[in-house]
């Protein structure tokens, strides 16, 4: 004769005062992150928020801008939690670095898609490959150069994006060198001239106002 279910009273079951407000942020995590494999996402958010680092989270949800043809799944936005992740090292341990990489379901092949760019062993200068990936976002170099001062500014959403002109400088130079299209003299000049702009300012910023244009179609 099967054995009744066992019951329970509402005294009996111990719901942990924490547990609540726990899956609250994470759902709103998850709708603000919109991840493409809701069970590898929440795996690096737990194992993250157990930890007491920086999760995987977007700081707003991104509409969606690139094509069937040549979306790769990299979003400014999923740079900018990268960089919340990454940002306070100089150097990042390659393994680590794919591991939140494949938390945010990426796909791996373009991480090293991207790591083929500049190749190195076992950990990678984090400047850099922030760098190269907004290159995977598409466009001109000023068009890179316009994502990496949005994701690095301390200024709010919308504002002039400021970076201080030697991070600025030092990106644009590491990606002009692996360009053979770029000369070097050409972009010695260019840097000299934003540099004039901001010696003006006597303030060290440079800003998108400084450099980049949006052409708008006619």
């Amino acid at each position: 004769m099967p054995l009744p279910d066992t019951l329970f009273c509402a005294q009996q079951i111990h719901i942990p005062p924490e547990l609540p407000d726990i899956l609250k942020q994470f759902t709103k995590a998850a709708i603000r992150t919109q991840p493409t494999d809701v069970l590898q996402w929440s795996a690096g958010y737990f194992s993250a928020l157990s930890r007491g680092d920086p999760l995987p989270i977007k700081d707003r949800i991104e509409m969606p801008v690139a094509t069937q043809k040549t979306d790769t799944g990299l979003t400014q936005g999923l740079l900018r939690v990268l960089h919340k992740q990454c940002g306070h090292k100089e150097y990042v341990e390659l393994a680590d670095l794919e591991r939140k990489w494949k938390n945010l379901c990426l796909p791996v092949e373009k991480f090293r898609a991207i790591l083929q760019l500049d190749p190195c062993e076992h950990k990678v200068e984090w400047m850099k490959f922030l760098a190269l990936g907004c290159s995977m976002l598409g466009g001109s170099l000023n068009t890179t150069m316009k994502h990496v001062c949005e994701i690095l500014t301390a200024d709010p959403e919308g504002g002039p994006a400021r970076i201080p002109f030697d991070t600025f400088s030092y990106v644009y130079r590491y990606l002009s060198r692996l360009d053979p299209e770029v000369p070097a003299a050409e972009m010695e000049v260019y840097l000299a001239s934003l540099k004039d702009t901001v010696d003006s300012r006597k303030n060290g910023m440079i800003g998108l106002a400084d450099f980049f244009v949006l052409r708008r179609k006619v």
